[in-house]
């Protein structure tokens, strides 16, 4: 395959960008927290961090060492401003969909179907903090008492309060090109459904089965069109008594391995098209019925089991010594079929043998 452009990937975690960057023939640098064996695997290099605050230095240190043709950002990167040349959305637009009462006010000027804001000492609502991703701050709360445990938990924490909606989390995968956006697909979100951070990201199920499938992806759209994003940009969604937009998202989303296991293109290659002002004529056709479970520790621990050989039914495969904390994500595991029954039956027996190597490693 020959070789294109040199991308450089930056973000908290890259392994998902990195390998569709690779496998549609880039060459792929890296800075991420983990730099887990399989990323090792799709880049020429990569380097780690601890704090985001230390991302910057890392991304000029990666540019130094190699000639770097586009950066492309992931969560915790969205709003780095570099000399690199940007492929995504700039710094500038991004900002005001980092900000969630900015994000609430951009949907309720749209007129699109959002939870209203919850009045003071209106309960249950939904808690979220205003910046940050993945959901594993966010917390239904049901007295003035439950409030101040949280901000006791996260003190000095911006957040808002909406009007809870029951129903499935779910997403959608768009490309933009700035005024127009396609949907590429839909997308089931597992949720972790325990502890305190219960509403974390913990996977993916695509497409979604939901009858306002349809209709979600139809508001995304305008949605995404509306924004001026560039490249891939999702749309968090709560499929109840009607199709509820959550968030927008103007980067790569952690649902980019189904979506692409599902329609069998390249997300990243229709990324640079949309950045470049090109969108398919025609959407992706969907294959099969994809899924992927994020495995947490249950107590901390040290991964001595080499999970590599399981690949492709496991991604961010841990090197063997690692230490995981309690609650920290250990690998990613995958299923896949004709059906949503078959995937998950798949992804249950993965799961099963995953687990037994990790016992006897």
């Amino acid at each position: 395959m020959a070789v294109k452009e040199r991308v450089l990937v930056a973000g908290f975690a890259t392994r998902h960008v990195a390998q569709s960057a690779y496998r549609a023939g880039y060459e792929v640098c890296a800075v991420d927290h983990f730099c887990d064996q399989d990323l090792r695997g799709y880049t020429k290099d990569c380097c780690t961090f601890d704090e985001l605050a230390e991302l910057y230095d890392r991304v000029i240190e990666m540019a130094r060492r190699h000639s770097i043709d586009m950066l492309v950002v992931t969560s915790g990167a969205e709003a780095i401003g570099t000399t690199i040349p940007l492929c995504g959305t700039p710094p500038a637009k991004v900002e005001r969909y980092l900000d969630k009462m900015e994000i609430q006010r951009f949907f309720e000027g749209l007129g699109v179907p959002v939870p209203p804001l919850a009045a003071e000492g209106a309960y249950p609502a939904m808690l979220k903090p205003r910046r940050g991703s993945g959901g594993w701050r966010n917390a239904v709360v049901r007295s003035d008492e439950e409030r101040r445990n949280w901000e006791e938990i996260f003190p000095d924490t911006p957040y808002i309060t909406q009007q809870l909606v029951d129903g499935m989390p779910a997403s959608v995968s768009c490309i933009a090109d700035g005024t127009r956006a396609l949907a590429v697909a839909t997308n089931e979100q597992l949720l972790r459904g325990t502890n305190a951070s219960a509403h974390g990201f913990a996977g993916s199920i695509t497409p979604a089965g939901h009858p306002f499938a349809a209709r979600m992806a139809s508001i995304a759209e305008a949605i995404v069109g509306a924004s001026g994003c560039v490249g891939s940009v999702g749309v968090d969604f709560m499929l109840g008594s009607d199709a509820w937009a959550i968030e927008i998202n103007p980067r790569f989303q952690a649902t980019l391995d189904t979506v692409e296991m599902a329609t069998g293109r390249s997300v990243f290659q229709l990324h640079v098209d949309a950045c470049r002002g090109r969108l398919p004529e025609r959407l992706p056709e969907q294959k099969c019925v994809a899924v992927r479970r994020i495995l947490f520790a249950e107590r901390d621990c040290v991964i001595r089991a080499d999970l590599a050989s399981l690949a492709p039914a496991v991604a961010d495969i841990p090197w063997p010594g690692t230490e995981v904390e309690e609650g920290q994500a250990i690998v990613s595991v995958y299923g896949w079929g004709s059906s949503r029954e078959e995937a998950l039956r798949m992804l249950d027996t993965h799961i099963t043998t995953v687990r037994r190597y990790m016992e006897h490693g």
